[in-house]
Formats: structure tokens, C-alpha cells, sequence
């Protein structure tokens, strides 16, 4: 008897407890709003809907033409998430969509994506005064500034003609005559999502992968996808760089160590270097004191010039060294850049990283001069002051 009452709580113990669980969930389940993003679960991809958990009563579907690649190939798969736009409800259904695009969407269609601030898919037909025209679904035009086109004004303008983008609408007038849309809008969404996501991921001395979206003489810019930061040119080899872009190209993929990060005044430094093999490691395997070898002078200082014995190992020789035993005023009255030149390594400082070079053929040091040299009294000079008045004082008795 005491069995079958315990039992009989604990079955109306477990109906409460799920009673409570379905009031909770349905609790959650806010009315979505036409136009509303929310980020959805794919379920199953099928031959012509996407099933999406959405968390809501009800299943969410979505076109599966919007997530095929240009060879047909479905571009996510079954426990990712994506972005998605709610447009309807119908029987349980909930209709969603990421972008408003193909078949004839209609004025109407393009002022609810205005209204509701869906992405509508357009082509950018031609170049017209100040931007772009692009046609978007239903065949309707619309106009977009050269500066909404992308995160940045494209070099030439003639880079967009042809290809196909989410756009948002950002004025809607005369009934659909009058269209402004953009592109950057939607780009800059997503990069805003990137870098909250990077916030918690990035740290200094990460390996990320990037473009290089500009290139200066003192570095090149790289976007790693939600934040973009500055290579400086020390940063670019172990090799002295003169000019970045002989190294660097726009539009190039890299990978680079994350060397400085400030969220606050959003400011961030990379290393194309520390990715690379250091090439010191060689250093006293390699090469080694009293070995003679080629290089070739990279640079010339008042004090001496560079060697390069290969990229990233430059050792110096001495101005002293230089003109077989006789002074020269610089090292440009012996040698010359880009010369190649047999050399002694003399001397190895590892920890500071510095090679000591001599000439191959023994670069005997020049005679310093000394701090101050007596010169005699010219024949009938003048002579010391003293000379002078003694000179004077002899005329004067001779008077």
C-alpha cells in the first residue's frame, strides 16, 4: 500500500515538474515580428526547404535556393546556425528568409524589405552619376553611392559592374521610383558581429589569417575579419624591407602573429616575421668566426657598411677596415650598394645579434689620428705670442 502511494506521488510529482517545463517554454515563445533576425538552427536540409529550429511552436522553413553555392551545393549543414528574417506565420509554419532575392518581389515586396530592414539581392548593372545602378527583383532599379558599395571605394569602378549583393534599402519614395540602397550596411553588420566575437577570442601571440587591404611605405593594413590592423615594415621579414609593396599586395591572404591588441582605441599590430623561420638560428652552425663567404653590401653609414650574408643575418664592417690601410672619409669612396663582396667573419655577438666582417683579403685598419698633433712653426712664420713681445721689447733698446 505505502508502495503503490509513493509511487503515485512521484508519477504527480513528474507531472507537475513537466507541466512546469511546457508552461516555461511556452513562456519563451515571443511573437516574432515581420522583418525580425534571429539566429536559427539547421534541422535538415531538403530538396527545397530548410528546416530550421527557431525557438518557437513550430517549424521555421526556408528556401533552400538561399544557401546553394554557384555549383548547387548546399552551403551549410545540419547543427550550424544562421541569420535568418521572419516574414510569416501560416498553420504552424514560420516562413523565413535571409535575403529577399530572385522571382518578382514587386514594389510591394521591396517596400516590406524597406519597412522590415530584409537584405534584398540586386546585380550593379552600370556606373551612373556618383555610384551605381542596380537592378534589383521585379526588375526595379535602384541607386547606390560609390561609398555604400563596400567597406571601402573600390580603385576602379568597374570592379562591381557585373557581380551580385545584399543590399538594404535606405530610402524607399515615389512608390519604388525613387530607391537608395547599400551594401556596406550589411558588411558592416557583419563585421560588428565578427569583432564581438573576436573580443572573446583574440589574444596576443595568436596566428590568425587576413587580407591585406592597403600598403604603405611604413607597413601594410590587414583585415582579419572584424578588425583590421597595421603591419609595421619592421614587422614584414627578418630582412631589412625598403619598400613594402615589392613584398606585399593588396587582396594577398596571409598569416600573421597578433602582436599589440587595444579594443579601446581600436588599434592593433600584426607580425608577418614571427610566422617565419628566424633565420639567427643559424648562427654559429652555419656560419661561424674565420669562415669567408660572399655577401652583399645592403647599406652604407658614415661608420661602415652592411652586409647581407643571406635574408635576415646583415653583419657590419668597419669603416677603419675599409681601404687597405689608408683613411677614407666613407665607406661610398671604396664600395658601392648591391655589390657583392668576399668577407672574414671576425667577430659573433649572439645575444645582440651582431656580426663583426672584415674585408677577405684581411682589410688592415687605417691609422687613427691622433687627439692633437704639435705643428711646427712655419720658416719665418710669425712664431708664438711670446716670440712677438720679446721681439718688440729687443727693437725698443735697440732704439
Amino acid at each position: 500500500m505505502d508502495e503503490e502511494l509513493e509511487n503515485e506521488e512521484n508519477q504527480n510529482g513528474d507531472d507537475e515538474n513537466f507541466a512546469e517545463l511546457l508552461e516555461k517554454s511556452l513562456v519563451t515563445h515571443t511573437d516574432l515580428r515581420p522583418g525580425q533576425k534571429v539566429e536559427a538552427k539547421v534541422l535538415q536540409v531538403g530538396s527545397e526547404w530548410v528546416f530550421l529550429d527557431v525557438g518557437q511552436k513550430g517549424e521555421g522553413v526556408l528556401d533552400v535556393r538561399e544557401i546553394l553555392d554557384d555549383e548547387g551545393n548546399p552551403k551549410i549543414a545540419p547543427g550550424e546556425t544562421l541569420g535568418a528574417y521572419f516574414l510569416s506565420r501560416s498553420e504552424g509554419e514560420l516562413r523565413f528568409t535571409t535575403r529577399i532575392g530572385g522571382g518578382s518581389a514587386g514594389a510591394s515586396g521591396l517596400e516590406e524589405a524597406w519597412r522590415s530592414g530584409i537584405p534584398v539581392e540586386g546585380r550593379v548593372e552600370k556606373e551612373i552619376k556618383g555610384g551605381y545602378e542596380i537592378r534589383l527583383p521585379g526588375g526595379i532599379r535602384a541607386f547606390c553611392p560609390f561609398s555604400q558599395i563596400g567597406l571601402r571605394r573600390p580603385e576602379s569602378p568597374d570592379e562591381a559592374i557585373g557581380q551580385t549583393f545584399p543590399f538594404k534599402i535606405n530610402r524607399f519614395d515615389e512608390q519604388g521610383r525613387n530607391i537608395v540602397v547599400s551594401h556596406r550596411e550589411i558588411l558592416e553588420e557583419e563585421r560588428h558581429k565578427q569583432r564581438d566575437g573576436l573580443k572573446t577570442t583574440l589574444k596576443e601571440g595568436d596566428v590568425v589569417k587576413g587580407t591585406v587591404t592597403s600598403v604603405r611605405d611604413f607597413g601594410a593594413f590587414i583585415d582579419i575579419g572584424g578588425v583590421e590592423g597595421l603591419i609595421p615594415v619592421s614587422e614584414i621579414s627578418y630582412g631589412r624591407v625598403e619598400n613594402p609593396g615589392e613584398t606585399l599586395s593588396v587582396g594577398q591572404a596571409l598569416e600573421v602573429a597578433v602582436k599589440s591588441i587595444d579594443w579601446e582605441n581600436d588599434r592593433f599590430s600584426f607580425s608577418l616575421r614571427d610566422t617565419l623561420a628566424d633565420p639567427w638560428t643559424k648562427v654559429g652552425s652555419t656560419y661561424r668566426e674565420g669562415m669567408t663567404l660572399t655577401g652583399t653590401v645592403s647599406r652604407l653609414a658614415p661608420f661602415g657598411a652592411f652586409v647581407t650574408l643571406e635574408e635576415g643575418i646583415d653583419g657590419l664592417i668597419h669603416i677603419s677596415r675599409l681601404g687597405e690601410g689608408r683613411r677614407i672619409r666613407h665607406p661610398q669612396d671604396v664600395l658601392k650598394a648591391g655589390q657583392v663582396l668576399p668577407v672574414t667573419i671576425e667577430k659573433i655577438e649572439r645575444d645582440a645579434r651582431r656580426i663583426s666582417l672584415v674585408p677577405a683579403s684581411g682589410g688592415e685598419e687605417a691609422e687613427a689620428p691622433s687627439s692633437y698633433q704639435e705643428k711646427p712653426s712655419a720658416a719665418g712664420g710669425m712664431g708664438t705670442l711670446g716670440d712677438i713681445l720679446k721681439a718688440k721689447m729687443e727693437k725698443k733698446k735697440r732704439k
